[in-house]
């Protein structure tokens, strides 16, 4: 159930204030996986912090929204933001039930050291850099902070067009459900037939039948921090 206060000001809701990791939970999990643990008034993945990581949601689908957030990445580290996932079970040939990751169903905003992570040099024209969406259509300009320095993250979906804004600067725009995603994720890891074959379905059906999701962050084994979590709905 959707829960969080709603700034009267602002009209934004805080997914995460600092204090509580209420309302969030593993990726597939009903619990929060220990390596993610509030520290400082952040929330914080690292390794160290526990034995079980994972990607994690929070616990509420969205559909057109404004989402904004504060993060800082480890030197040499990785991480990003997913939204308008689907949590996404298969059978396998023993019969039993898989969960296929998050990133088969979910656009990705890219979290990463430029400097340091070699992702930041593959892919197409810097199209892996953070504020990307990843793999596909790189930030302009790219504006991100060192490691080890906050950067400002907001993601706009409105009926279709989505907007990645990175330190105050829009950076990236695309419309989802036309021929022209499709034509990308053509051109993208999650192409049809590709290694991930499931995820060309899934993304150019984004958000299912009702165009809504999850809101991620991810684990990608680096330390990472995310603070000052909040969302607008878009009516």
């Amino acid at each position: 159930v959707f829960s969080c206060v709603m700034n009267e000001r602002d009209g934004y809701y805080v997914l995460f204030d600092g204090t509580s990791l209420k309302g969030w939970r593993g990726y597939a999990k009903s619990y929060m996986p220990d390596c993610w643990k509030i520290e400082d008034g952040c929330l914080k993945f690292s390794r160290s912090n526990g034995r079980e990581g994972g990607d994690v949601i929070f616990a509420h689908k969205f559909r057109n929204f404004e989402l904004e957030m504060e993060w800082k990445i480890a030197k040499g580290g990785n991480s990003g933001i997913f939204y308008l996932a689907q949590e996404f079970y298969t059978i396998g040939n023993d019969g039993k039930m898989n969960v296929e990751p998050i990133f088969i169903s979910a656009p990705e905003y890219q979290v990463l050291d430029n400097e340091n992570h070699p992702d930041a040099k593959l892919g197409k024209d810097n199209n892996r850099k953070a504020a990307s969406l990843y793999d596909m259509i790189p930030a302009k300009p790219q504006n991100a902070k060192p490691a080890g320095e906050w950067n400002t993250a907001k993601i706009m979906v409105y009926k279709g067009t989505v907007i990645h804004g990175q330190n105050g600067q829009n950076v990236v725009g695309y419309h989802l459900w036309t021929p022209k995603w499709t034509e990308m994720l053509q051109a993208s890891k999650f192409k049809e037939n590709g290694d991930f074959p499931i995820a060309y379905e899934l993304l150019n059906n984004m958000g299912g039948d009702k165009h809504e999701g999850y809101i991620g962050l991810q684990d990608h084994g680096d330390d990472v921090w995310y603070r000052n979590i909040r969302v607008k709905i878009l009516k």
